[in-house]
């Protein structure tokens, strides 16, 4: 998570670094379905170690002896990282090879099921993280004080770095391919996804820096919590402000695309203030070009479950579940400044 980005909760309360091996980062897909127990696609929960999404299910494809497209994955996982998830293997004869014949020391199956269809994207519940921080310097009191605060409050729903390249080099990219530069047909979504993150950061920025990204404006959209489902501008009540504070709904930012903005009033001046630039204007004009619409991402973030325990005075381990679409750095960025350790080059390239 950048530095630029500022906090909710005050400056940072430690130092620390993640991803010293890969079991210090463990991630589990959260079902968003019940398997149905029949038809041709065979429904795989995998572990794996160092590894990431598109090389498993290039492996998965090759063990079933189809062509990759045959393969379906809800979301993509890293590499730095052990990871459980779903995937499916579309086998018309509903005859499946040897599942040992997967395993190995870095890949195993932890349950198979048939299913009547391919698995889509974005068919997750969310996402439960078990992680541990290293080499933490900080006041311990001060972390688990930090720590309540985000459990009680929530926090910024940012957009993480993975999401910008390296160095941030994607909302440059995207900036030079709205301007007429070439660029290949898989490059152009991840450039397409930077470009609206960007913006989307921005306005949370504003909001942040402004004490309203936890509260409703006038002309606030909001979303129902644990879906998509939005609704609003409505004049403010006594029942959405305690919908608010219950988490059941939250203040929404925008993700760009054609079309007018939903919100009105002082919700609208204020995302009109954080993308007037030059680049914001750019931005918008580009996704508006690619044939996008207006969608909205929740301002605020709850992690669901945090607990924390110290494994020793330099080791904090914590649990929490995210829903789709959100990220764990944002859950450490507001903890203080956690260096990631895979990507400092002082470890053993993994394979995947």
């Amino acid at each position: 998570m950048s530095e630029a980005l500022p906090r909710a909760f005050g400056v940072p309360v430690l130092s620390a670094r993640i991803r010293s091996a890969p079991e210090d980062f463990f991630v589990e897909e959260l079902p968003g379905f019940e398997p149905s127990g029949e038809g041709e696609h065979l429904l795989l929960t995998v572990e794996k170690r160092g590894m990431n999404t598109a090389f498993a299910a290039k492996r998965i494809a090759a063990w079933a002896g189809i062509a990759e497209m045959g393969v379906g994955y809800a979301g993509l996982k890293d590499r730095h990282a052990v990871t459980r998830q779903r995937f499916s293997v579309h086998l018309p004869r509903k005859v499946a090879p040897d599942l040992g014949a997967l395993a190995n020391d870095d890949f195993k199956v932890v349950d198979s099921t048939w299913h009547s269809r391919k698995l889509p994207r974005g068919a997750l519940a969310g996402n439960r993280f078990e992680l541990v921080l290293r080499e933490v310097g900080g006041d311990a009191d001060a972390v688990e004080a930090r720590l309540r605060e985000v459990a009680a409050h929530g926090l910024p729903n940012w957009f993480g770095e993975q999401r910008f390249g390296r160095d941030g080099g994607n909302v440059a990219a995207a900036l030079a391919m709205f301007a007429g530069r070439r660029v290949r047909r898989e490059q152009r979504s991840i450039l397409i996804s930077a470009a609206r993150s960007e913006l989307f950061n921005r306005v949370l920025a504003v909001r942040l820096a402004e004490g309203n990204w936890n509260r409703g404006l006038e002309g606030e959209v909001w979303m129902l919590a644990g879906s998509r489902s939005v609704f609003g501008p409505e004049p403010w009540s006594d029942a959405l402000a305690q919908r608010l504070g219950e988490f059941d709904i939250h203040p929404t930012g925008p993700l760009w695309g054609a079309g007018e903005p939903r919100t009105l009033a002082d919700a609208r001046a204020c995302e009109e203030r954080a993308l007037h630039d030059d680049d914001a204007l750019a931005l918008r004009a580009g996704l508006e070009h690619e044939g996008l619409r207006q969608e909205r991402r929740a301002l605020r973030l709850i992690p669901a479950g945090l607990a924390w325990s110290w494994l020793a005075p330099d080791a904090l381990r914590l649990e929490f579940a995210l829903p789709p679409g959100s990220y764990a750095t944002a859950v450490l960025h507001e903890l203080g400044e956690v260096a990631d350790a895979s990507q400092a080059g002082d470890r053993p390239s993994e394979r995947g």
